[in-house]
């Protein structure tokens, strides 16, 4: 199969995950991209297609990933200031998932 074939696939497979709003879709994305680095709840709502960010951290912690959460101040693309947006932060997996 060729390159281009592939992230062809790829790029379907991505497609429909993010349409798909279950929870357990959703937490697999968000812990997908928690090991990437951290993420706020605006960009996972935004990239993730997370409707309630603080839900699915909920579900994960117990599940027993240990996840800490920072207080940030963002500003949105309209340029409007929010305090005390979170920002998540994988620190540990639980042995199950490893």
């Amino acid at each position: 199969m060729t390159d281009k074939k592939k992230a062809d696939q790829q790029a379907r497979l991505e497609i429909s995950q993010i349409k798909n709003t279950s929870i357990n879709a959703q937490n697999a994305r968000f812990i997908q991209r928690l090991r990437l680095g951290s993420i706020d709840t605006f960009t996972a709502m935004r990239e993730l297609n997370i409707c309630r960010p603080g839900a699915r951290i909920c579900d994960l912690r117990n599940a027993g990933y240990r996840i800490d959460t920072a207080r940030i101040v963002l500003t949105d693309e309209w340029g409007r200031t929010h305090r005390g947006v979170a920002l998540y932060t994988l620190m540990s997996e639980p042995r199950s998932a490893a």
